[in-house]
């Protein structure tokens, strides 16, 4: 009685904590299915490993269940590699975990052959546990795997505060600890549940804990990242209307009929376009042009030395909405305009992993290095810049020199639309 009382005491607190992190898994809503899928699992090895150690210590006291305790042995020892690799899988399911795998398969091969030899440990006729040539394989191949999440959690954080990075390297400590008093007071304590598995079983907790703030912060970067680019539509559609709806009305002043058509035209494209004009998702570039097509004529009546030309040679893809527009109506006002013969060419191609589009003028240009303080002339491309580097994770890449013209050039990786699209 005093040993079932001793179990209980021993694994209730475990079981207590297993339970509370499942349900606390299933009711984040910061945490990803595929995450909580493996979180799950995770818990209910655990679980599976507290109940070997029970059985185990039940077990040793009874000299005639060698073989079940050694079923229970290569069970232990085979499982605890395979919990780590699954921690892995919580920094992205695409990366490849074959080699690892591999690693846990090899461990479990070994001491499967206590069936039938003592290279990996076996059980004398006392039915006490003997350690064989290769009996420390699961502390080696665990030592690697916890390194390799070790590596793969500070890559995957590296950017956050450098404190917090403690959390995960004192769960690593803690481990190595547990499997050092195991090996100390193995032979002078008896206890229902191995130091080791404590430690498992509390790192875990306090791993979850540490990565459920990191999903925080990351939902709450996204959030961030949504509400800048509301904030910069906001400010970039009255922007545009302001201006064409001025040039509209230089146009009545100069040529009244030429006013009252390209009015016509603009409220039309208005009425069909107003619903591309308010979203932030990606839209097909064919609309971007449009929408550019019709800022460039416009201007061009007001300034005919200005020559607008396209040369798309790819239009199958989508970028944010009201991104190579703003780049146009830069380039006219603040490079082309004052030129004699102004050209200001908008390119698209196909490249290798993504699409390439180019805005180039033949203006007065100007120092890029100086961008940034130059927040009336340049507002526009900083906005291009952050909506293309947050909606679909491409590139600009800005090349100016004074007195020769400004060439902005986009890179939209292919992959833009499918990511955007699997964000939960």
């Amino acid at each position: 009685m005093t040993v079932n009382y001793n179990t209980f005491a021993a694994i209730a607190p475990l079981l207590l904590l297993l339970i509370g992190l499942s349900v606390t898994v299933m009711i984040d809503p910061y945490i990803r299915r595929e995450h909580r899928r493996v979180m799950l699992i995770i818990a209910a090895l655990l679980v599976t490993l507290i109940a070997q150690n029970v059985l185990d210590f039940w077990l040793e006291q009874d000299s005639t269940q060698r073989t079940a305790r050694t079923i229970l042995g290569i069970y232990g020892y085979s499982v605890r590699p395979a919990v780590l690799v699954l921690f892995m899988y919580l920094f992205g399911t695409k990366r490849r975990f074959w080699p690892f795998w591999t690693l846990v398969g090899v461990n479990a091969l070994i001491y499967s052959t206590a069936l039938f030899s003592g290279i990996s440990f076996s059980m004398d006729e006392t039915n006490h546990f003997i350690r064989g040539p290769l009996g420390y394989s699961c502390h080696i191949v665990s030592g690697i795997l916890l390194f390799c999440l070790l590596w793969i959690t500070i890559r995957a954080f590296r950017k956050i505060k450098r404190a917090e990075m403690w959390i995960p390297l004192l769960n690593a400590v803690l481990i190595i600890a547990c499997v050092l008093m195991d090996s100390v007071f193995a032979t002078n304590l008896r206890y229902p549940v191995t130091f080791l598995t404590v430690g498992i079983v509390i790192s875990t907790v306090f791993y979850y804990i540490w990565l459920h703030l990191q999903f925080v912060r990351a939902h709450e970067r996204d959030l961030m990242a949504t509400q800048r680019i509301r904030i910069m539509m906001t400010q970039i559609q009255p922007h545009f209307l302001f201006n064409a709806l001025n040039t509209i009305r230089a146009l009545y002043a100069k040529d009244p009929p030429m006013g009252d058509r390209i009015l016509e035209d603009f409220s039309t494209y208005l009425r069909q376009n107003l619903e591309t004009l308010n979203q932030t998702e990606l839209i097909p570039i064919k609309k971007e042009l449009e929408h550019t097509r019709l800022y460039a004529e416009i201007e061009t009546l007001r300034f005919p030395q200005i020559r607008v030309e396209y040369r798309i040679e790819d239009d199958a893809f989508s970028i944010p909405a009201l991104t190579i527009q703003p780049l146009v109506e830069n380039a006219i006002r603040h490079g082309v305009r004052s030129c004699k013969e102004g050209l200001v060419t908008v390119s698209t191609a196909r490249e290798a992993g993504g699409h390439r589009i180019t805005i180039e003028d033949n203006g007065v240009g100007f120092d890029p290095t100086r961008e940034a303080g130059d927040e009336e002339s340049h507002i526009g491309i900083q906005n291009v810049r952050e909506r293309i580097e947050q909606m679909c994770g491409g590139t600009m890449i800005l090349r100016s020199e004074i007195g020769k013209g400004t060439d902005v050039t986009l890179l939209i990786p292919d992959a833009a639309e499918k990511e955007k699209g699997s964000k939960p």
